[in-house]
């Protein structure tokens, strides 16, 4: 019995770890993150601090705001810069949604910190939107940023 049992428990073990991971989906990550070199990490990355966006609203650069918090967060603090869409992260890759996303100028991704419009960046990059970038530190790195000489 205890050997049916320690048998039962190695084989278990061992074919646990060919369920851990999609591997299709570990190829084509590490084929889309091959290129990312230590320096080139952050370009690669496509970040754009805060002073760099106000800077591109002041000179009238075409770019759309792409706003990626709940729906909760964007009704207590919005953005509105003229040309923005709205649209929580569980929703920017449904299909229509995509169609929205214009492929003819810079999208800057938006969050509250940075950290899901990286991913949201990163995953749109992976799928063909080569003009999309994330802002570093997001919503509070733009607050911090602004005052009321740098902003308009």
């Amino acid at each position: 019995m205890k050997k049916t049992i320690v048998l039962l428990l190695v084989a278990f073990l061992s074919s646990a770890t060919a369920w851990a991971y999609d591997e299709t989906l570990a190829r084509t990550y590490e084929q889309f993150f091959s290129s990312f070199e230590e320096k080139q990490v952050p370009k690669a990355l496509h970040f754009v601090t805060p002073e760099k966006v106000v800077q591109a609203v002041k000179q009238g650069e075409p770019m759309l705001l792409l706003d990626v918090r709940t729906r909760q967060e964007q009704s207590l603090v919005g953005l509105t810069y003229g040309n923005r869409l709205s649209l929580p992260m569980n929703e920017v890759f449904k299909p229509e949604n995509l169609a929205k996303i214009p492929t003819d100028e810079k999208v800057i991704v938006v969050c509250h910190s940075g950290v899901r419009s990286t991913v949201i960046e990163v995953a749109l990059r992976n799928i063909g939107f080569d003009n999309v970038y994330s802002m570093k530190g997001g919503l509070v790195g733009l607050i911090k940023y602004l005052n009321a000489k740098t902003a308009f």
